[in-house]
């Protein structure tokens, strides 16, 4: 998932890290994909090595909905809270 940020003096913009690991999610896709087709077409004969790749992008794409529900579910119990 994300890549180590390194350490900034002030506070954490939760809409870059999250905007961050969108595009890193995106390109494990991208690059997943790629080598399927790569496979198919008969460019590569690496079938391990797609394998690992696609389940790579796999692995990162339910985590990141993995997060998503988690947020949905605090923004949901925020909502029923009574002020």
């Amino acid at each position: 998932m994300p890549s180590a940020q390194p350490k900034q003096a002030g506070p954490l913009d939760f809409g870059k890290v999250f905007q961050t690991t969108l595009d890193e999610v995106n390109a494990l896709d991208s690059q997943g994909k790629t080598m399927v087709e790569a496979l198919a077409t008969g460019k590569t004969n690496d079938i391990s090595g797609v394998m690992l790749s696609v389940k790579k992008a796999n692995l990162a794409f339910m985590s990141l909905l993995q997060i998503r529900n988690q947020m949905m579910e605090a923004y949901q119990e925020i909502m029923r809270m009574r002020v």
